[in-house]
């Protein structure tokens, strides 16, 4: 049976998601923890820990890419014909997840931190690039894909409720003001990544055995030389934003994602010196948005698969309720006015309803791109989308973090100090409400011109179809041209062996 033929389960499915226990959680942790603990516990002012995030953006940028250029092609190779071109860096990467651990240690130097914080991207590198295209090789099926992000997205949302719920835990059998909560904390993320992703390796597959007119060059083909191949990859890449679903995916993914990364950021601030409570509270607050997270991620995925809801209107739903909890926040810290516990949890409630939608929905949205990029370049190129993916979203992370840590330091943030001055917390709740906002406001905009459904990617999985089995190009219906232009930017009559061919446009792009 060839890979693309086996049906995909929720046991599949389970097994594939767990992964993103690593994916969501270690972030989560990073988002939500690690800027608090360098500048509290580790004796780094808030620009030496941003410094850190942007060092290793520098060096992500190149990784990720890489990463995916590698797996498109390394099936090529004899451990790629063993292990599978995506799975092999699994297997490898299972093991070194204990890295994780060296993170979370007190009194070390700026350089030990450095160097920890940079070993864990280039770890998540070699497992979420590979990792993100299994979900498209598996299975072409519209309702086994959005079961495989729906699953993932639910072990994603498992692992922030564990990010923000462990430290919780250790709080209360540690002091409060304990560091060696943090270190215990990365001790145990770091036994569940390992197991998580073992087990993602034992329990998929790869259609390397399918599509073989279309696999990608190997290693060699193009040239021996190392420039050249840095040249091809540089032109793969950009050739992937040639494609309009994913120039408008990107957007709404970008600025999604660095919205709640800026709130996840600052709210530990505005918890501790807005409302005046301990960091328990945060994670209090936290865990309930990360439970409420987990069945609401099952929720969107029926508006999506059950009542055939578009991937914008749900968007739009999510965005709508979180500019609405901003709005609460705002409205609490200006009035000062007492919340009791059972309001503001059920608000976080609220929130992880809304937030699970927006994490969900472009990680679903993603699976598809493949296979519009397919009818214009007739490539397989689930790599490269991957590496820009995890490329960008590694990139938020970080550049949030240290945007926040410049305009805390420039605001009159002094560090380890109890009360801060009203231009810190005024700084504060900028980013927290304001800057969050006119972020998401971007991404709700953009919802207006994304043009995928259930039904348009139905037109275009048989319009591939029927052009691999030698269908005329002239016999495509007007409105099925209609529906390539919107997704892929081109004029039917320009992909598919037209203007818009995969070595078409890099050779544009290389020209140009």
């Amino acid at each position: 049976m060839k890979p693309t033929e086996r049906r995909v389960g929720y046991g599949t499915a389970i097994g594939y998601g767990v992964t993103d226990l690593f994916g969501g959680g270690a972030f989560a942790v990073i988002g939500t923890w690690l800027l608090f603990f360098y500048t509290t516990y580790c004796g780094l002012s808030v620009l030496e820990a941003g410094s850190i995030f942007a060092i290793a953006r520098v060096i992500d940028a190149i990784l990720s890419p890489i990463m995916g250029y590698i797996t498109d092609n390394f099936a090529n190779t004899w451990l790629g014909k063993k292990f599978g071109r995506r799975r092999f860096f699994l297997l490898i990467s299972a093991p070194m997840m204990f890295l994780y651990a060296l993170v979370w240690v007190t009194d070390m130097s700026y350089w030990y931190y450095l160097g920890t914080y940079l070993s864990i991207e280039l770890l998540s590198a070699m497992v979420l690039v590979p990792w993100e295209t299994l979900s498209s090789e598996m299975t072409n099926r519209f309702s086994e894909r959005t079961r495989l992000s729906g699953v993932r997205m639910i072990c994603s949302q498992l692992g922030g409720l564990l990010a923000v719920s462990i430290p919780g835990v250790i709080m209360q059998f540690t002091r409060k003001d304990n560091p060696m909560t943090y270190t215990y904390t990365g001790i145990i993320f770091a036994c569940i990544f390992c197991l998580a992703v073992f087990t993602t390796w034992m329990c998929t597959w790869e259609a390397k055995d399918v599509r073989e007119e279309f696999e990608p060059e190997p290693l060699g083909a193009r040239s021996g030389n190392l420039w050249h191949h840095l040249k091809s990859l540089v032109l793969d890449l950009l050739s992937s934003f040639k494609i309009r679903m994913f120039r408008q995916h990107i957007i709404i993914y970008i600025f999604s994602f660095t919205a709640l990364d800026v709130f996840g950021a600052v709210f530990t601030y505005y918890v501790v010196y807005g409302l005046h409570l301990d960091a328990s509270a945060v994670s209090g607050y936290l865990t309930v948005a990360a439970l409420a997270s987990v069945p609401s991620t099952f929720g969107f995925m029926m508006l999506l698969e059950k009542m055939n809801m578009t991937p914008s209107g749900a968007l739009r739903l999510a965005y709508g309720i979180i500019f609405c909890v901003l709005a609460f926040l705002f409205y609490v810290y200006i009035t000062e006015m007492a919340v009791s516990v059972l309001l503001f949890s059920g608000v976080f409630a609220v929130f992880g309803f809304a937030r699970a939608g927006l994490y969900y929905i472009p990680w679903n949205i993603y699976s598809f791109i493949p296979d519009v990029d397919e009818i214009v370049t007739k490539k397989r190129r689930e790599g490269i989308f991957a590496g820009v993916m995890v490329l960008t979203r590694k990139s938020t992370v970080a550049l949030a973090i240290m945007l926040i840590g410049i305009v805390l330091q420039e605001s009159g943030f002094v560090k380890g100090q109890g009360v801060q001055p009203d231009s810190a917390l005024d700084a504060i709740i900028g980013l927290l409400v304001f800057a969050t906002a006119a972020l998401l406001a971007v991404s709700f905009y953009m919802t207006f011109k994304f043009k995928l459904t259930r039904e348009t990617h139905k037109m275009l999985i048989q319009e591939v179809a029927r052009l691999k089995l030698g269908g005329n190009l002239q016999d495509c219906t007007p409105e099925c041209q209609k529906v390539i232009k919107d997704l892929t930017g081109y004029q039917y009559q320009e992909v598919w062996g037209g203007r818009a061919t995969h070595n078409a446009v890099r050779n544009e792009i290389a020209a140009g």
